[in-house]
């Protein structure tokens, strides 16, 4: 599996399976954060079940479903601020591609870092953050 770091402790993937938690831990993860809505699309494991075996192996679990029909709320944003503020080590955000799991990190630092750290930040990890700019700079 492959991830991408965005900044600091904070990596992004495309979907995760149950499967691959072991390998997570040996890579050094502590929290998952899982932006996808169960029954996006077939044959992608629930939610529940991602988080019965993050919790048996000692993970932090987060989910956050976001649709991308329907936008990016205020308060998605806010629950990716709190959950980066509540746990440490090495978080793993992760959705169908990975490009929803940045966006919403990049929206939940645009108090801390400026818009072209965040935009940089993506464009490190292939994603591009520039349709952000004017929600970044706002």
């Amino acid at each position: 599996m492959k991830t991408h770091n965005l900044y600091g402790n904070f990596y992004i993937s495309p979907q995760i399976h149950p499967r691959q938690i072991p390998a997570l831990i040996e890579s050094g993860y502590t929290t998952l954060i899982n932006f996808r809505p169960d029954d996006e699309s077939w044959g992608q494991p629930k939610s529940s079940r991602i988080e019965e075996a993050a919790k048996a192996a000692g993970l932090n679990y987060v989910f956050i479903p976001v649709s991308m029909r329907e936008g990016i709320s205020p308060e998605q944003i806010e629950q990716t601020k709190n959950a980066q503020d509540k746990y440490d080590g090495k978080i793993l955000a992760f959705c169908r591609s990975g490009t929803r799991a940045a966006f919403l990190w990049a929206l939940s630092q645009k108090d801390k870092l400026s818009a072209g750290e965040i935009i940089s930040s993506g464009s490190r990890a292939g994603i591009d953050l520039r349709p952000l700019q004017p929600a970044l700079r706002a």
